[in-house]
């Protein structure tokens, strides 16, 4: 499914929540779609099954997936993870980097073009954007 960087200096488990979102956010995993069992993947992984168990519970948190007794883990379909917070925090991230990026003299029309390009290849935003 993914590679994980075991020599990065990012903990294994917040790369595979970000492997994971950008799998959900591409739409590559499916609104309910089940993610493997926390044992599948520690295997296939192997990595100890403590650290995919701390990655599904913040993706949890995040609102990306939601899990059932008993059945497992299965991406969530109802996009909680568009609330407003989350919105405005990732807006004011996405300002310090576009800050940063004309400082450092990135063209704003590349920008405009890097997003253009984004938002067709993910098949535009929501019809309220």
């Amino acid at each position: 499914m993914f590679e994980l960087d075991l020599r990065s200096r990012k903990p294994i488990y917040e790369q595979l929540v970000d492997k994971l979102k950008e799998l959900i956010i591409n739409e590559i995993l499916k609104p309910d779609e089940q993610l493997p069992s926390v044992r599948t993947l520690a295997q296939e992984l192997t990595i100890n099954p403590n650290t995919i168990q701390k990655a599904y519970r913040e993706l949890e948190t995040q609102g990306f997936i939601y899990s059932q007794q008993g059945k497992g883990s299965f991406v969530n379909p109802n996009n909680e993870s568009r609330d407003a917070g989350k919105v405005n925090s990732v807006k004011a991230e996405l300002e310090k980097l576009i800050l940063e990026a004309l400082y450092l003299g990135v063209k704003a029309e590349e920008l405009i073009q890097l997003i253009e390009n984004l938002n067709a290849s993910k098949g535009g935003g929501d019809s309220n954007d």
